[in-house]
Order: C-alpha cells, then sequence, then structure tokens
C-alpha cells in the first residue's frame, strides 16, 4: 500500500502546479470561463481515455449508476468550483497562499468527515492529535500568507 501515498504525493506536487497552469490560461486568452471550459474538455478526454484502456469490466454502466447515492453525482459541481478559485483568485493571492488554504480546509474538513463517516469515508475518530494538526496547518498557513 506504501505506493499509494507516491500516488497521493504525485497528485498534491500536480495541485500545487495546477493553480498557476489554470490562471495562466485564463489571463493569456483573457477568458476565464473559457479557460475553464478548456481545463474541463481536457479532464474529460483524459478520463475517456483511461476508460478505453481499463475497460469497464463486470457490469453495464446503467447497472453501476443506480447504486450511486444521490450526493455523489454532484461532485464536478465541487471541482468546477475548485477551478472557478484557481482562475480568479490564486493569481492574486500567490500560489502558496491559496494552495495552503485549500489543503488547510481540505484537511480540517476531512477531520470532520472521517470523524461522522460521511459521504462514504470510514469513521475516524478526532482525536487530539488531528484537531492539532489541523490547528497547525491553519498556523502555518498564516504564517505563508503573511510572510
Amino acid at each position: 500500500m506504501w505506493y499509494l501515498y507516491g500516488f497521493a504525493l504525485l497528485a498534491g506536487v500536480a495541485n500545487a502546479i495546477e493553480p498557476g497552469q489554470n490562471a495562466t490560461l485564463a489571463k493569456v486568452t483573457g477568458q476565464p470561463m473559457l479557460a475553464g471550459v478548456f481545463c474541463f474538455a481536457l479532464a474529460i478526454v483524459c478520463f475517456l481515455g483511461v476508460i478505453i484502456v481499463v475497460r469497464l469490466r463486470g457490469q453495464s454502466p446503467t447497472d453501476a449508476a443506480t447504486r450511486v447515492p444521490w450526493w455523489a453525482w454532484p461532485g464536478g459541481i465541487l471541482g468546477a468550483a475548485v477551478v472557478l478559485a484557481q482562475l480568479y483568485i490564486s493569481e492574486q493571492v500567490g500560489a502558496a497562499p491559496f494552495l495552503g488554504c485549500v489543503i488547510t480546509a481540505g484537511v480540517i474538513g476531512s477531520i470532520a468527515l472521517d470523524h461522522y463517516g460521511l459521504i462514504g469515508f470510514e469513521r475516524h475518530c478526532a482525536s487530539r492529535w488531528r484537531i492539532l494538526g489541523g490547528v497547525l496547518m491553519v498556523a502555518g498557513v498564516a504564517l505563508v500568507a503573511v510572510f
């Protein structure tokens, strides 16, 4: 399972690079919404490529879709909100404060999701160490943003 952490670290690096790419695309084209649409279109092309390579096996897409809880479907809206923030906010506040806020809010939110076992996550108690980690992240983002 150690390699999964490696993929998570690579996703974190990609998460640090993406706001700059998207903000630059929006600025240079002068069309932030078109830049956002392009980003999502490219993501769809990537997903279609992976689907072709991996292929759904053992069940039809219709069977799989009927078992999905209602709250799982609108995840793309949240992804769009992240891209909109990248397009409009990241360049103005800077890469480090922007990403620090995104990651810190994600960690604090995930502590709550884990604690209550929401949206498909198993329950993991919000121990004092997890809470302390969230507090330290907030302090770290404050330091990055101020200095």
